[in-house]
Parts: structure tokens; C-alpha cells; sequence
């Protein structure tokens, strides 16, 4: 663990048992409820945050916070749908290890001038002394949800009004010309550091908690942002054709720009992109993304994996590793649930299939360190079993209660799931949030206008379900297939 050459790898594991709680869902959802609640008792009895251990905000809060609260949820949900997932005796153990943490978290959000937090932490000391003060959006925009939570279980609104807090500050440095963010900022200047805009690393799960916030607690200021940042997101990132399924030109696609002028900054797309036609199948733009998500299938097919960065211009890879990562799994089955239609059963086999040929060994499953020559690294992130399992047992588990219970169920940026439900929509707060909306900056209360009607815009206002007779044929024209198989070297 001291070792100066491991400082990549354990930056994220955090010496907190990772991938044992990064799990706790999978297991219930795949219904061992044995093998749950050893592992929950596992947790309890030997995992503690009381160490001198630096780790990232970010990634605790989506792996172990939000891994923690979705456990506690399925173990004391009355209905028990998974099968008894109960624990004998259980006393919110759960819950009090998920207060724990984000009470250690919560000295990255002092001393920060835009209320931006920092984006490391020591879990016994707070924010290091030589710490940084740039963070990536996504980073520090991409709490609210698993804080939201925690705050409404406690009655205890620090966590979400302070993860709230850093949203707005974020979401009021955004260009006035393009409406576009950036990847990185200073926390205590709230200067842009990366300039860059696109949907991949640095931003991507800032847009989709903007919207999952919104389904969970019901905001509406949460989906007023969402609304306005798609907008810009189709205006100044997209490229191609209008029409996904018709008419002339280039498949669609979304590109990496400069945040105040629009202008392209590069001719590559990273991985994490692949999450985001799962995006639009929750707000009903399930057109944009059948042509999004066939893109990233030509990739995999081509490799057999995804590479972290792909050229769309050179058609050739620009960083070649594969670390297990979901997202184009999640597209899949979030598609499949939209549309039925089998052809995305027939992705997740080919997805499943390389995996098991390319980057299965003895004791887990690795990191391709380079996508072509398929060569190895010693390392299983933990999001291979909290996503990338999960969606794909999902995909292809028809009967399974996520599916049948009759609940609304959401899925957080770490692929842990969350009941939708009345109680996370009543905090006793709610006015204490939007007190600033009808404020000026001398603290004079002013008429705001009326919000116009709220509803979530998308370009294709497909909300309903794919028909019938779409179904059993390829989701894309053929001549659109092909076209996107060329534009990634395949034919």
C-alpha cells in the first residue's frame, strides 16, 4: 500500500474492503441472499473509515457511500423483493457506516471560496495541506444524489444543501454565450482551468445526476438545469445528421469543444461517452440513442473491448486500455428495456462473450492494458461487479424483480439501485433550498417570474415506446449500419 507505484490504483481503493462493498447490490439483485448477507455482516463487522487513508471524494461517494444507502434500503425495504434480504437483528448499521463516511467527507467542502469541494480528502486529518484546487465538473457536481439520499433517510440536511450548494456554483460559471461547462476549475477563483466541453471524462455524470436528481427528489429546479444543459449539448456538441434513422450525411455523433465558442477541440471520444445514449433512453430520446449507442458497438466489435480514447478521425485508438468499464452495458440494457427489441440481446452476448475470451483469468477478471494486442493489467476495478455484471445479468434476466415487483426502481452513476418512492420526495427543507431563487444579491425579495411548464425536452419527443413492427427488425436502416461500421474501420 506505501508504495509510491501503487499510488494510481490505491488513490481508489481507498484500504476500506472496495469491491466487497462496491457489490452489496449485485448480490441481491442476482437473489443470493446468502451470500448478502454474509457479505453485508462482512462489511459490518470489519469495514471502518476511521483511517489515515487520502481518498477521493468523488469516487467514495458513488462506490462506498452509494453502495452503503442502497444496501441499507434493500435490507429494511418491507416488501423484500429480492427474496429475504433481511438481516437478523440489523439496526441501521448500514446507514450509520453511510453517516460516518460522508460526516469524513464533509471537510472538502470548507474552505473552498465557490463552494466547490476539494476533490481529495483524508478520512481522518480532512483536506491534505498541500492539497489541489483544481477539480474536474463531474467530480464535484456529482454528489447530490447519494447525499440527497443520506440527508432525507437522516432528516439532516447539511449533506444535500451542500452538495446542492456545489451544483449551483458549478452550473453558474457555465459559458453566457454557449451555455456549455468546462472539465476543470479552480474551487477557490472558480477560474476554468480545462476549457474543454463534452460528454465523456470530467462531465459526464454531472448531466446525468442534473436528471436523476430530478426523478428522485423531485426539484424542479434540478430538471430546469437538465433541460437547458441538453439544449446546449445538441446545439454546439452534436454533429451529423438531424434524423438518426433517415435522410443524408453522417451518423450522428457528439464531440469535445471549447466551452465559449463552440469550436472543435479534438477529434476524439472517450469510453464514458457510452453512457449517454442510456441518458437519453430515460428522458424518452430513444431515436439519438439507437445511432449513439450503434457507434460504440462498431468499436467494440472492431476490438473486442472499448479503448479510453478512440480517434473518430484517424479510426484508430488514442489510449488503449480497457478497465472493465460499464457503460456501453448500461446503454444496452437500458435501450433493451425501451425498445424489446432483441437485437440488444444479441450486444449484450457479443459484449458478454469477449469478455469471458479476452479478459477472463484465474482469479477475477483484468484490465485489457491494450485493446489490440489484448495484453493484461493485474487489476479488477470495482465497478466491473457493481455495473458491468449487474447490467448485463440484467439484460438478460427477464424475470427479475427489478423488472416485476411492480417498483420504480433508478440506478445510481455507479450502478447501484435506488427505489423511486413518495419519501425521498418530501424534505422538510424544500423551502430552505429555493430561498436564493427569489432573492436579489442584497437579500431583497424579488417576483420571480413564473417557470415556464416544465417537461424534459428532446429532440426526437419519441416518448413512446418503439412499435411493434420495429421491433424484430435491426433498430438502425442497414444502409446506417453499414455506414457506422465503415466510419470505424470495420468495413
Amino acid at each position: 500500500r506505501l508504495a509510491t507505484s501503487n499510488l494510481n490504483i490505491n488513490d481508489v481503493l481507498g484500504n476500506y474492503s472496495l469491491t466487497l462493498v462496491d457489490a452489496l447490490d449485485t448480490l441481491a439483485i442476482m437473489g443470493n441472499s446468502s451470500e448478502f448477507q454474509k457479505a453485508v455482516k462482512l462489511v459490518i463487522n470489519t469495514v471502518s473509515f476511521d483511517k489515515d487513508s487520502t481518498i477521493q471524494v468523488f469516487e467514495a461517494t458513488i462506490r462506498v457511500l452509494g453502495s452503503l444507502l442502497s444496501a441499507h434500503r434493500i435490507i429494511t425495504d418491507s416488501k423484500q423483493p429480492f427474496g429475504d434480504m433481511a438481516i437478523k437483528d440489523y439496526d441501521n448499521e448500514l446507514l450509520h457506516m453511510a453517516h460516518d463516511l460522508a460526516v469524513r467527507l464533509l471537510p472538502a467542502f470548507e474552505n473552498t471560496k465557490t463552494g466547490i469541494p476539494y476533490p481529495r480528502v483524508n478520512l481522518k486529518t480532512g483536506v491534505p495541506p498541500d492539497s489541489n484546487n483544481e477539480t474536474c465538473t463531474a467530480g464535484a457536481g456529482s454528489l447530490l444524489v447519494e447525499f440527497g439520499i443520506l440527508s432525507r433517510l437522516l432528516g439532516d440536511s447539511t449533506f444535500e444543501w451542500v452538495a446542492r450548494r456545489a451544483v449551483k456554483a458549478l452550473w453558474n460559471l457555465r459559458s453566457n454565450d454557449t451555455g456549455l461547462l468546462g472539465n476543470v476549475v479552480n474551487i477557490q477563483t472558480g477560474d476554468w482551468v480545462g476549457k474543454q466541453s463534452g460528454l465523456g471524462a470530467g462531465l459526464d455524470s454531472f448531466y446525468e445526476y442534473l436528471l436523476k436528481s430530478y426523478i428522485l427528489f423531485g426539484e424542479k429546479e434540478d430538471l430546469e438545469m437538465f433541460n437547458a444543459a441538453y439544449q446546449s449539448i445538441q446545439n454546439y456538441l452534436r454533429r451529423g445528421r438531424e434524423a438518426c434513422n433517415e435522410g443524408e450525411g453522417d451518423p450522428p455523433l457528439y464531440v469535445n469543444v471549447n466551452m465559449f465558442s463552440g469550436q472543435l477541440m479534438n477529434t476524439w471520444i472517450d469510453s464514458l461517452q457510452a453512457f449517454f445514449p442510456g441518458l437519453q433512453v430515460l428522458i424518452g430520446d430513444v431515436e439519438d440513442a439507437i445511432c449513439l449507442h450503434a457507434f460504440y458497438y462498431a468499436i467494440w466489435k472492431r476490438y473486442g473491448a472499448l479503448p479510453e480514447r478512440y480517434n473518430w478521425q484517424l479510426q484508430a485508438p488514442d489510449v488503449l486500455f480497457y478497465p472493465l468499464r460499464p457503460e456501453l452495458v448500461e446503454s444496452t440494457y437500458l435501450l433493451y428495456q425501451a425498445t424489446k427489441n432483441p437485437f440488444y440481446l444479441h450486444v449484450g452476448m457479443d459484449i458478454l462473450q469477449s469478455l469471458e475470451k479476452y479478459t477472463k483469468v484465474k482469479c477475477g477478471y483484468a484490465t485489457l492494458h491494450h485493446v489490440i494486442d489484448k495484453s493484461k493489467e493485474d487489476r479488477m476495478e470495482s465497478f466491473f461487479l457493481s455495473e458491468t455484471c449487474k447490467y448485463l445479468y440484467l439484460l438478460f434476466d427477464e424475470e427479475n424483480p427489478v423488472h416485476k415487483s411492480g417498483s420504480k426502481y433508478m440506478f445510481t452513476t455507479e450502478g447501484h439501485i435506488v427505489s423511486v418512492d413518495k419519501h425521498l420526495r418530501e424534505s422538510p427543507w424544500k423551502e430552505f433550498f429555493s430561498e436564493d431563487r427569489g432573492q436579489d444579491q442584497e437579500g431583497k425579495f424579488v417576483h420571480r417570474p413564473k417557470p415556464q411548464e416544465l417537461k424534459v425536452l428532446n429532440s426526437s419527443s419519441n416518448c413512446n415506446r418503439v412499435p411493434d413492427e420495429r421491433r424484430y427488425s435491426l433498430p438502425l436502416k442497414s444502409i446506417y449500419m453499414r455506414q457506422i461500421d465503415q466510419m470505424v474501420g470495420l468495413i
